[in-house]
């Protein structure tokens, strides 16, 4: 089973551009070859994000987005990690991913250590296309 962290950028790219790679990411969780992990925090994160007024995205719609999240996904008790990070609202989903032995998809992989668990949607893409 694979799984992945998505990074809030990914889940509203995806939502906002139906056709680009972060798209694709979630559309292979949709259909089953990808797993998504996630703890609490996280949650709060994408609900908080999807519902500012700026995107306009409909409040069931975004409420539709998180229940299939939760109920599809594996809920992390993940270990905290002691590094200090540029914007350490970013440190939870590297928590997540590193606990749950899932990579990290995100638009902003400079935000995060220099680990081979973080990557852009494009190489991710690649490794479930490997595998599939």
């Amino acid at each position: 089973m694979l799984k992945a962290v998505i990074d809030t950028n990914i889940l509203v790219s995806a939502l906002l551009s139906p056709y680009g790679s972060p798209a694709k990411v979630i559309d292979h969780v949709l259909n089953g070859n990808v797993v998504l992990c996630y703890d609490s925090r996280m949650i709060a994160e994408y609900q908080e994000v999807l519902l500012r007024p700026k995107f306009g995205f409909d409040k069931r719609a975004v409420k539709q987005v998180i229940d299939f999240i939760v109920h599809s996904g594996i809920s992390i008790v993940p270990v905290p990690i002691l590094e200090t990070f540029e914007d350490e609202d970013d440190k939870v989903f590297y928590e997540v991913a590193k606990s749950a032995k899932a990579y990290l998809v995100t638009g902003n992989a400079k935000h995060f250590p220099k680990k081979p668990v973080v990557m852009a949607p494009q190489e991710f893409l690649s490794i479930v296309d490997s595998r599939l």
